[in-house]
């Protein structure tokens, strides 16, 4: 069920040519900035992957991927992706590049199961990013550098923005603060997952929540991960579990917690076992990816997403995320928009 929050007094501070150029602007800059922090070299990323092999990412392990049959290839059938998270790793291994360094991509997906509101479309687009690492880097302490870089890319950008942009407020706190899952549900017993989180990023204006898809205390994950790709499972040092988190700024246009980006260590070949005997999914083991990853075939590595059009939603204070990209939305919100003032593009 879509639903549409209209901020109140709502009067958007670029208009419609000011902000395609301002989003150009933020693109080019950020994944600039992104790739010479983290040494990433940008690469082509397909738009659908064959079905069946495992390289489609699951997302939290119920979203159903858009697919179709191919004429000219016996009708076998191929998927559009959800993230490019697996195939991410599988490119890192045909590229053979060494520790320390990395990939990026624009990666464009359509999720069709979204439910439609301010901040999901039905279209996501987002830079894909992954890092090769060694087996010393499998920790929290890592995990947090890597955020800690990507938390300056995201800071310089809003100053790059600004100084062209003066109207536009800086509304980036100077650090990124860190919590494990199971710490906000000791905090906010009585919250729901989403009300945690917009109580913590209130707090701290910019967050990363460690631990998601394990379960916490009280037997449920904070939120759901597929089994695949990001380690959820391991055991760190102050015996919580999880090499993984969300990125998640104040947005207080919308009195909301914002998501800008799901990232982490990725499973090693034994966590990858452990997390499909969790999930009750060993049969994933026969697959493509998961024969390769479980063969030692894939290097260790870190990765995640950052949403584009929510940087550029967050960064340009706009109400909608259809005011930063084009998709396609239910007739009464296209409706609420016009009458409150928000442009969809």
């Amino acid at each position: 069920m879509s639903r549409t929050i209209v901020p109140k007094n709502y009067t958007s501070l670029l208009s419609v040519k000011e902000t395609e150029y301002a989003i150009v602007l933020i693109k080019d800059f950020f994944q600039l900035a992104l790739s010479t922090e983290l040494n990433l070299t940008r690469v082509t990323a397909p738009m659908f992957v064959e079905q069946g092999k495992g390289l489609n990412d699951d997302l939290t392990g119920v979203e159903r991927a858009v697919n179709f049959p191919v004429k000219d290839m016996d009708d076998r059938r191929l998927e559009i992706v959800h993230s490019l998270a697996k195939w991410k790793r599988v490119k890192l291994s045909d590229l053979g590049l060494e520790q320390g360094f990395g990939i990026y991509t624009d990666m464009n997906a359509i999720r069709a199961d979204e439910e439609l509101d301010n901040i999901h479309s039905l279209y996501v687009d987002q830079w894909d990013w992954e890092l090769v690492i060694g087996e010393e880097n499998r920790s929290v302490e890592y995990l947090k550098e890597v955020v800690k870089k990507i938390y300056r890319c995201m800071k310089r950008t809003e100053f790059f923005l600004y100084d062209r942009y003066p109207q536009l407020e800086i509304r980036l706190p100077e650090k990124i603060s860190f919590i494990h899952a199971q710490e906000l549900l000791d905090r906010y017993p009585d919250l729901s997952p989403k009300e945690r989180e917009n109580a913590v990023a209130k707090e701290f204006g910019a967050v990363f929540i460690i631990g998601i898809g394990a379960n916490l205390s009280n037997g449920m994950p904070h939120d759901g991960r597929a089994p695949d790709y990001d380690d959820w499972i391991t055991k760190t040092a102050d015996g919580r579990q999880g090499l993984n988190g969300d990125l998640l700024l104040w947005n207080p246009l919308l009195d909301s917690a914002l998501e800008l980006s799901s990232m982490g260590i990725r499973v090693s070949p034994e966590s990858l076992k452990a997390q499909l005997i969790e999930r009750k999914c060993t049969q994933r083991e026969s697959l493509f990816f998961h024969k390769k990853l479980l063969n030692g075939e894939l290097p260790l590595c870190i990765g995640g997403g950052i949403g584009q059009s929510r940087l550029c939603m967050f960064f340009l204070q706009k109400a909608h995320i259809g005011e930063t990209q084009v998709s396609t939305w239910p007739e009464e919100m296209i409706e609420i928009c016009k009458k409150s003032g928000i442009q969809l593009l």
